[in-house]
């Protein structure tokens, strides 16, 4: 009777012992798992000062949440550096070199063929101003692919032309951002679909 008094005296202890032993691991884990999350969420907080040195609250977002928006913003602004263009050949090449930084080699093949074509000379010679309006992007986050439609605007001094501009291509994320290129996007494989005449309004020559 004694024995058996002892055997569960002793399975009794070593449930205590395995059941405390759980439940101190369980604990131990939870209080990791909120600890970690709790100084992930504390990176992402940063405080910049203003000019009165007052610390504003800035919270860091996952590159994701809006990179739709990032492509678009990407994909616009090449469109308005490759396609708004002065007579002014210093003007030009600094809008070039600009655009070339957001595209592939695609990009440097259409402006090398605008440039044998004389496209360039012509906007120098009829000192031609020339001004891209988006009308939407189009974009296919799944395959990184994008149609751009936009008006272009060629304002010469005998004439108004308002052309329809349509292009496609696709986008690759870079690995880091950079003042040349905000966004980490180049586009790739980048052609016109279409480029053809809407208007053409002669102007007053008196």
């Amino acid at each position: 009777m004694i024995i058996k008094n002892i055997e569960a005296k002793v399975r009794l202890a070593t449930f205590l012992s395995a059941g405390s032993f759980i439940l101190t691991a369980l604990i131990v884990l939870m209080v990791s798992f909120f600890a970690y999350k709790q100084v992930s969420d504390a990176r992402k907080t940063v405080y910049v000062l203003d000019a009165n040195s007052v610390p504003l609250l800035a919270r860091q977002t996952s590159i994701q949440l809006n990179r739709a928006a990032e492509y678009r913003s990407h994909i616009n602004l090449f469109h308005s550096l490759f396609f708004s263009l002065t007579p002014d050949d210093k003007y030009i090449e600094y809008q070039m070199k600009r655009a070339m930084y957001l595209v592939d080699e695609s990009g440097a093949l259409q402006y090398n063929n605008l440039k044998e074509k004389g496209f360039f000379n012509s906007i120098l010679s009829s000192s031609a101003v020339l001004t891209i309006q988006t009308d939407s992007i189009v974009i296919d986050e799944a395959r990184k692919y994008f149609r751009y439609y936009g008006r272009q605007k060629i304002d010469r001094r005998s004439s108004t032309i308002i052309r329809s501009l349509v292009t496609e291509g696709y986008m690759k994320d870079l690995e880091t951002r950079s003042d040349n290129n905000p966004h980490a996007v180049l586009i790739t494989r980048w052609k016109t679909l279409e480029n053809k005449d809407l208007e053409n309004v002669q102007k007053n020559s008196f």
